[in-house]
């Protein structure tokens, strides 16, 4: 069978009324083929947390993402509500739910948003993070061995640094799939599409030897990115104890539009 050109297929509402997608071999994880990549389902939390309750007046500033254990390539549930109203500033939340695998139903991921009110301060506009260097003097990638995933080939790379290089990583990528079939990418739904990949860019470890999984992503976005590519810079500091923390830069081809920061957990491979 083919898979669909999207990370979901649309499967209805939940006896709750809840709104329910499938999982397609596009979400893959690296890690395991029965888990997904955080990205997809960081995204599919951001369309979630945009649209319950949803005002034109307000954007998204922050995202924290929580991942609850490993989220299946599976049917998910969507869930979301507000859960502080306010006129200038507002939280919503959003959880994705999936079955156990003792069949019992348990959110897997979580996500919460600061939204807030917008108001012109062009005249002001300010950046504090350098441009990365064009898409144009990006490398092309494909991943394999260790690395190959049904996520990873779901993305185009145009790599600006080797994997594991000295220093900061940096990648220009964009997702070749929509996120839910039928629908067209929001600017930030396409953003969160590529952030959780700042772990792997920024990775120093050596895969075949060390295996290196974020459980959780929070991005600050100052401007709502433009265009198809999105760009990540980013660097991981492994402490002495199996913790380690991945901090960067995102952008578009205009310049940086937000930072992201991930926990990630280290362990020896067996």
């Amino acid at each position: 069978m083919t898979t669909p050109n999207a990370f979901f297929v649309p499967a209805g509402v939940s006896g709750d009324g809840h709104e329910r997608v499938t999982a397609t071999e596009n979400t893959i994880s690296l890690w395991a083929p029965t888990m997904q990549h955080g990205a997809p389902p960081s995204a599919l939390l951001v369309r979630a947390l945009a649209r319950v309750d949803a005002r034109g007046d307000t954007r998204i500033s922050r995202v924290a993402v929580d991942i609850l254990g490993p989220i299946p390539v599976a049917d998910i549930e969507i869930r979301a509500w507000t859960e502080r109203p306010g006129g200038n500033v507002e939280l919503v939340v959003a959880e994705l739910w999936a079955e156990s695998s003792s069949g019992s139903a348990r959110a897997v991921a979580r996500g919460s948003a600061w939204r807030m009110r917008t108001t012109p301060t062009e005249s002001v506009a300010h950046t504090g993070d350098p441009v990365m260097p064009p898409v144009s003097s990006g490398v092309d990638n494909t991943f394999g061995g260790l690395w190959a995933s049904g996520y990873l080939d779901a993305v185009e790379f145009k790599f600006l640094t080797e994997l594991g290089a000295a220093g900061p990583g940096e990648v220009w990528a964009k997702p070749k799939p929509v996120l839910v079939l039928g629908e067209s990418m929001t600017p930030l739904e396409r953003l969160f599409s590529i952030a959780d990949i700042a772990n792997g860019v920024g990775a120093k470890l050596p895969i075949d030897r060390w295996t290196f999984l974020n459980t959780d992503l929070t991005v600050h976005v100052f401007r709502v990115p433009r265009g198809e590519w999105i760009g990540v810079s980013a660097e991981t500091s492994t402490g002495p104890d199996g913790i380690a923390m991945c901090a960067g830069t995102l952008s578009d081809e205009l310049g940086p539009v937000g930072r992201i920061a991930q926990t990630v957990l280290v362990r020896p491979r067996a």
